[in-house]
């Protein structure tokens, strides 16, 4: 038998990041912590709550996929693994 016999089909969007409605995945959590506290605390939350969603989804258009992960590790709030520390300078091989 040849190899073209047993083919198979590539997903089309297989590295896409997965979407509820409009919202990406890092979308829809900000939108929801924000929501959450706008619904709490009122009042000026619901302005923050608006700003926060515009000026983030506008910085995630203009920079490179998964920059708010690397910012997050950047300031340490996340670990990456078998990533070298943020302020390594050299590296050896």
């Amino acid at each position: 038998m040849s190899e073209n016999n047993f083919s198979h089909r590539f997903p089309q969007y297989l590295s896409r990041p997965i979407q509820v409605l409009w919202f990406e995945t890092d979308e829809l959590i900000l939108c929801v912590f924000t929501l959450t506290l706008a619904l709490l605390y009122g009042k000026i939350m619901w302005l923050v709550f608006l700003i926060t969603q515009y000026l983030y989804t506008r910085t995630k258009r203009s920079q490179p996929r998964g920059f708010l992960r690397h910012v997050l590790y950047m300031f340490g709030f996340i670990q990456m693994r078998n990533y070298p520390d943020y302020f390594q300078r050299e590296f050896h091989e």
